[in-house]
C-alpha cells in the first residue's frame, strides 16, 4: 500500500498546525514555506480538511487556519481517510469478488492499516 502525496502533505500539515503553542492561524503559504509542500496543493488540502471540520480557517490580514479540535482528538486516520481511500485493493471492481478466495487477506490488511492509523492522535506526532 502506498500512501499519496496528498495525505502524506495533509499530515504534514496538520502536525504543524498541531506544534502551534501559541495557537495563533497559520498561513497556507507559511506551512508551504517552511514544510516544502507545494502552495497549490496545500491549498487543496485545507480546502478538504477544513469541509470536514478539522481546521478552522480565519480572514483577513492575520489569518490562516488552525485545528478545529485538540490534537489527542484527531488520528492519522482521520487525515488519511479524507485525502485518499485507505484499501489495499478494490475488491467492489473485481468480477471475481463474490468468489474471491484472497479477499479475506486484503480486508485484513485494511483492517490492520485502519488499527493502526487510527490509533496514532497528533498529539502523539508532536512529544
Amino acid at each position: 500500500m502506498r500512501i499519496s502525496k496528498k495525505a502524506q502533505y495533509g499530515l504534514t500539515a496538520m502536525v504543524h498546525l498541531a506544534c502551534n503553542k501559541n495557537k495563533r492561524a497559520i498561513s497556507i503559504r507559511e506551512i508551504s514555506n517552511i514544510e516544502g509542500v507545494p502552495f497549490a496543493f496545500l491549498n487543496q488540502i485545507f480546502s478538504v480538511l477544513e469541509r470536514a471540520g478539522l481546521v478552522r480557517g480565519k480572514h483577513g490580514a492575520n489569518g490562516g487556519y488552525f485545528l478545529a479540535k485538540s490534537p489527542n482528538k484527531i488520528s492519522v486516520l482521520d487525515i488519511v481517510r479524507l485525502l485518499e481511500e485507505v484499501n489495499t485493493v478494490n475488491c467492489s471492481a473485481c468480477k471475481k469478488s463474490k468468489k474471491c478466495i484472497t479477499k479475506s487477506v486484503w480486508r485484513k490488511v485494511d483492517d490492520s492499516v485502519e488499527k493502526t492509523l487510527k490509533s496514532v492522535k497528533l498529539s502523539n506526532l508532536i512529544k
